[in-house]
């Protein structure tokens, strides 16, 4: 039979939370709403691409690919049929004018052949008598304006290198405007033609993006977003699709989205006909299915599975992982369990499990719906009570804020006197084994927290004697009791033993805070759900 949660405890309300916040302890968060549509946080594919950062490169004579520009500096130097040792500029028509041999075509010429292509024309005056020793020793700035427009996020005139690349520009505006642009269509013009149209999938995906020399006035334009559909689930890649055509199949997109290998099902809802649509697929049948425009997709492993998964914590000897059959009880997995009986404390075993920490969760949250709205609606009857109700109301707010992070454990007491409860057991249940122990905690509203040696006859009082006694502001009324296997008792009579934790919580003043029980009710449930005993 499954034993009893108790609940208990009492105190100043920020205190406490931030007890449960601070404390130690493993919570369960997943499948809890999240704030937000799935919509709104998915990002388009490919955004990622203007989160890094892009470096230019600088013009430099040492680099072997630069091409020779009008105004570059040629150090030249020939010996042999005839002698010549001159630093040449190159004319605005690209060439440089050497003595007995005349004009030679330097426009264009990578750094590395400058000597060849000299060489080459020498040759031809004086029959490869001559040796000639050339070099580029200096460069023209040679910077480019280039427009980048359409849906970008800071359209204007950048200035760059004629050989940045296209996402080097538009890493300056800002990048694709991941509401409004489309990574599909990036068009290049030059005046009235287009010289250009860059697919940015095709990047992303196999490394394409075409070299575009970018001269004085050239535009960047991002055109409008295209067709979208939104993948969501089990996939590797869930962000924001855009696709070329006015349809899209199952099979196309699962080429971007990546589904898991787990994936069985397909759950897709958008717009037909007019009328919006959900439909719950196979995977095959998924894979030809037309998608269109504002579709949502979400991939789902939906197969039945015979097997759980059950984690083991705390004091045990071998494997912490169990695969065992769906229906198993708590006894049948223990017999596989391999302790040492002087340190394993079998007696007090507890269980983990995400169902009830989503429980939990909800509980709490609904309470700190009811208390915002019993503050926010109070009547005052004059203005100097109003001012007191909105002072309330703010440090009321400023409790449920902090009890809002609370994350419970989703604690299951199944031990009472030694003896375990032999419960079903739950996929991803954690069978938490503690470790025997000697002493006592005592924490919370106390002279001096500490831990103390298990003593037979002592009692609670006794133990927090030990620890100085309470503070001017402990309730002395509501002791808290936490027990080796979860379980929380409060109030007086409480018996002592080995293990135990001693919580002395703080005393909230009912004059001053209208919402008091609303808050200690609170401060009971996180005591239970999130085990909030470190004050």
């Amino acid at each position: 039979m499954l034993m009893p949660l108790l609940a208990g405890a009492a105190g100043n309300a920020t205190d406490a939370v931030s007890a449960a916040v601070s404390t130690d302890v493993q919570a369960f968060d997943e499948g809890l709403p999240a704030a937000g549509s799935a919509r709104s946080r998915l990002k388009p594919y490919g955004a990622n691409l203007f989160e890094g950062g892009y470096q230019t490169r600088q013009v430099n004579a040492l680099d072997p690919d630069y091409q020779v520009r009008a105004g570059d500096r040629i150090a030249l130097r020939l010996g042999g049929a005839t002698t010549l040792n001159e630093v040449m500029t190159v004319d605005t028509n690209g060439n440089i004018f050497v003595p007995d041999v005349g004009e030679i075509r330097m426009l264009g010429v990578r750094s590395a052949d400058v000597s060849n292509r000299i060489k080459v024309e020498a040759g031809k005056v004086f029959n490869d008598a001559v040796d000639v020793y050339a070099s580029l020793v200096s460069v023209t700035p040679t910077d480019v304006s280039v427009f980048v427009t359409g849906q970008v996020m800071k359209p204007g005139q950048y200035l760059g290198q004629p050989d940045n690349s296209l996402l080097g520009y538009l890493n300056q505006a800002g990048g694709v405007d991941p509401q409004r642009g489309s990574y599909r269509h990036v068009m290049v013009k030059r005046g009235e033609t287009r010289i250009a149209s860059v697919d940015l999938y095709d990047f992303i995906n196999n490394g394409n993006l075409p070299r575009i020399r970018f001269q004085n006035g050239d535009t960047i334009v991002v055109r409008p977003q295209g067709n979208m559909i939104d993948v969501e689930g089990a996939a590797r890649n869930g962000y924001r699709f855009e696709f070329l055509s006015a349809v899209l199949t199952g099979s196309q997109l699962v080429r971007y989205a990546r589904p898991d290998s787990s994936v069985t099902h397909v759950a897709l809802s958008g717009t037909r006909e007019g009328l919006p649509s959900s439909y719950y697929l196979s995977y095959e049948q998924f894979l030809r299915t037309r998608l269109l425009d504002g579709d949502v997709v979400r991939f789902v492993t939906d197969a039945p599975s015979d097997v759980m998964d059950i984690r083991v914590e705390g004091s045990h000897l071998g494997n912490s992982y169990y695969a065992v059959r769906r229906g198993s009880r708590l006894q049948e997995v223990l017999d596989y369990i391999a302790v040492n009986p002087n340190e394993a404390d079998i007696g007090n075993v507890y269980i983990r499990r995400k169902s009830v920490a989503q429980q939990q969760k909800r509980q709490i949250d609904e309470a700190l719906r009811r208390l915002e709205r019993s503050v926010l609606t109070a009547p005052a009857s004059s203005d100097g009570e109003a001012t007191i109700r909105s002072r309330e109301a703010e440090l009321v707010l400023q409790f449920v804020q902090r009890a809002e992070k609370v994350q419970p454990e989703g604690r299951v007491v199944v031990s009472e006197r030694g003896q375990v409860a032999n419960v079903r057991l739950e996929d991803g249940d954690v069978v938490v084994i503690p470790q025997k122990s000697d002493v006592v905690t005592i924490s919370g509203e106390v002279q001096v927290p500490q831990a103390v040696a298990y003593a037979r006859n002592a009692q609670v009082l006794d133990y927090i004697a030990q620890a100085g006694g309470f503070t001017d502001r402990a309730n002395r009324e509501r002791l808290v009791l936490v027990k080796p296997n979860g379980k929380v008792l409060m109030g007086g009579g409480l018996y002592v033993e080995p293990g135990d934790q001693v919580v002395v919580y703080p005393a909230i003043d009912t004059k001053n805070v209208q919402a008091t029980k609303d808050i200690v009710q609170i401060i009971y449930q996180i005591a239970v759900a999130a085990r909030a005993v470190g004050l």
